[in-house]
């Protein structure tokens, strides 16, 4: 599984089309062990373009503090799952609580 956070100095950053990067992190499930961390630097930012390049780069999960609701149903067409609503946390803690079920999300931090 590949997981993408949007991030902004390795954390989490609350406006996802907007981050520095996306820290992309491939992760065995089975074992719930990062096996591989990289970064993608975006596009600019444009309307569809993010769902796209995530797409196009494997990405299965995508963990945000907020996006739009078109960005997120491009993402469901695509059928990548997207958690809005996360933390301001390093990437990896982010990561790391998904995996063991005990990241709490909150309202959706983007107002589109």
């Amino acid at each position: 599984m590949k997981v993408a956070i949007p991030t902004a100095n390795g954390m989490l950053t609350a406006h996802f089309g907007h981050c520095q990067a996306f820290t992309i992190f491939e992760v065995d499930c089975e074992k719930s062990e990062i096996l591989n961390t990289s970064e993608l630097i975006p596009p600019p930012h444009e309307p569809g373009v993010l769902p796209r390049v995530l797409g196009e780069n494997g990405i299965d999960v995508v963990i945000a503090g907020g996006m739009g609701s078109r960005a997120q149903q491009l993402f469901a067409e695509r059928g990548i799952t997207v958690i809005s609503g996360a933390p301001s946390l390093p990437a990896r803690e982010v990561l790391e609580r998904y995996l063991a079920n005990t990241l709490e999300t909150g309202e959706n931090a983007c107002d589109h």
